[in-house]
């Protein structure tokens, strides 16, 4: 049986991926944003997850106007990288775990959630710059499979950047999530942006843990590219010591909720 041991957020700004592509890691602008994702990838390290549940929102790479599933979760076995204009990632393909992500579909779907079922899909950089982020950049394959589970819900007012609500949302996605579900979507736009609905993501993420969580690592910064970069790490208290199979692996998951932005 899988275990949910943590949930993480993170921001996913396409131009970090660039960064990250083309070799601008240590440059000053860029050095500010990298360096407070190192705790985070020594953490992920000892952590040692063997699924992530990446919970992200699709730029029109798997999906278009022409069709806006709200959720969707891919149930294949490997997800390439999407080409976004300028060629896809230079990472590895993402392995996906069909068994569980069909687990999952058939629970929710059989209690009455609207969920739409997946088996083949490009993943673009709201997948996987989270990755990079949390895992390096591996050459040949990421350390764990992963299951994408698109969000798609969006709004006006790009390039707005409101610090004070996103660090009161960091705050209460630790201290009190029940108080974040009962903020409107037209508020979250019209507080964060165009991209602060994004923010529910982080809620489903936070939905899928423990009412009481440990804040194990949290970072903010202004700016990258347009937007602000938030990223936080809960760990479920009652986190269970991990046990081995008989094949050497052990059967826990992580929780991911990998968003565009915080705030744009």
């Amino acid at each position: 049986m899988a275990k949910i041991i943590a949930g993480v957020g993170s921001s996913h700004v396409p131009a970090i991926g660039a960064a990250l592509d083309n070799g601008k890691t240590e440059e000053p602008y860029w050095k500010r944003v990298f360096s407070g994702f190192e705790k985070s990838k020594e953490w992920m390290a000892r952590t040692n997850p063997d699924v992530a549940i990446v919970v992200y929102n699709d730029h029109a790479s798997a999906f278009s106007v022409d069709l806006i599933p709200t959720f969707a979760l891919g149930c294949a076995a490997e997800f390439p990288p999407a080409d976004e204009g300028w060629g896809p990632r230079p990472v590895p393909v993402v392995k996906g775990h069909p068994a569980l992500a069909a687990h999952i579909a058939q629970s929710v779907i059989l209690d009455e959630f609207d969920l739409t079922v997946v088996n083949k899909m490009e993943v673009d950089h709201g997948l996987t710059v989270p990755m990079s982020l949390l895992f390096g950049q591996p050459k040949d394959e990421w350390p764990c499979r992963v299951i994408p589970l698109a969000v798609k819900i969006s709004g006006p007012r790009a390039g707005l950047i409101n610090s004070k609500w996103d660090k009161a949302f960091l705050d209460n996605l630790s201290k009190d999530p029940k108080k974040l579900m009962r903020i409107p979507h037209i508020e979250y736009m019209r507080e964060a942006g165009a991209e602060g609905i994004e923010m529910v993501m982080w809620l489903i993420m936070r939905g899928a843990l423990d009412d009481k969580v440990e804040e194990v690592y949290r970072f903010y910064t202004v700016p990258a590219s347009n937007t602000a970069v938030g990223h936080i790490i809960l760990e479920n208290r009652g986190k269970p010591v991990r046990k081995r199979t008989s094949a050497g692996r052990s059967r826990q998951a992580a929780a991911h909720s990998a968003v565009h932005r915080i705030a744009r």
